[in-house]
């Protein structure tokens, strides 16, 4: 993987948020703000792109699950001075039981959909309010490994992050001086009590990512892929996890 180099990497994003809202017509973004690395990435390169009056962050937290993450999105909101005015905190937790009740065999995956599709309809709602683009959060290794919703948190109308892979990420936010709290704790959807994405991968993202751009940007044969890492079989449980998901990276079929 190629070292990142983390000013020149922020203005080359910063210049292609300008670029794109300025060719959209839009001067304003609005972001859901987890409390994930991710998100309080995207959203400070948002705000120095287009400035905190023209940034709206929604906190979407699942009733007292999310605690944590909307504690560290208040931090990250504060100390980029956006207006009080600008910020909306919604509980999602009634629409999606609301849905949720529909089907007593609902299990935590189905239901963890709903949540992000949920978080999804209140974005594109805020959106349409406030006359702003959406603005993703996605990285480059949770969409190679289809580690998304469809028409969840993969939707968007901007990505100012997805050519990144997870540790690339983590490099620009301690370049962007993303705090600390946010950096350190494990990465996760919050869609269930001490769920993180890499208990749910079973792998690390370093692990991935060395896997990842080894097969997606060097083209190495899967033979030498499968010795990368400390393991051969985790490799190879990034390579499954890639092919059993490619499916998302095609759909919608069309004729």
């Amino acid at each position: 993987m190629n070292k990142l180099e983390p000013e020149k990497e922020t203005e080359r994003i910063i210049a292609f948020i300008k670029h794109t809202f300025q060719s959209a017509g839009f001067a304003d973004a609005v972001i859901g703000l987890s409390g994930g690395i991710d998100s309080a990435v995207s959203f400070v390169l948002a705000t120095r792109a287009l400035g905190g009056e023209h940034v709206y962050p929604l906190l979407l937290p699942y009733g007292a699950l999310n605690t944590r993450g909307v504690i560290d999105a208040m931090e990250i909101i504060e100390k980029n001075k956006i207006p009080m005015s600008h910020i909306t905190r919604i509980d999602i937790k009634p629409a999606v039981d609301q849905v949720v009740r529909t089907d007593p065999f609902m299990d935590r995956v189905r239901k963890g959909n709903i949540m992000a599709r949920m978080r999804m309809i209140y974005l594109f709602d805020a959106a349409k309010k406030h006359k702003a683009l959406v603005l993703g959060t996605e990285n480059k290794s949770e969409y190679e490994l289809g580690y998304f919703t469809r028409f969840g948190d993969e939707a968007s109308d901007v990505e100012p992050i997805m050519h990144l892979y997870k540790t690339q990420v983590y490099e620009l936010a301690k370049y962007l001086q993303i705090p600390e709290s946010i950096i350190v704790k494990p990465p996760s959807a919050d869609l269930w009590p001490e769920q993180t994405d890499e208990g749910e991968l079973g792998f690390s993202y370093d692990e991935a990512d060395k896997v990842l751009c080894g097969c997606g940007e060097e083209m190495w044969a899967k033979t030498h892929i499968t010795n990368i890492g400390s393991q051969q079989d985790i490799a190879a449980c990034v390579m499954r996890q890639v092919e059993n998901n490619k499916h998302k990276r095609l759909l919608p079929h069309t004729l």
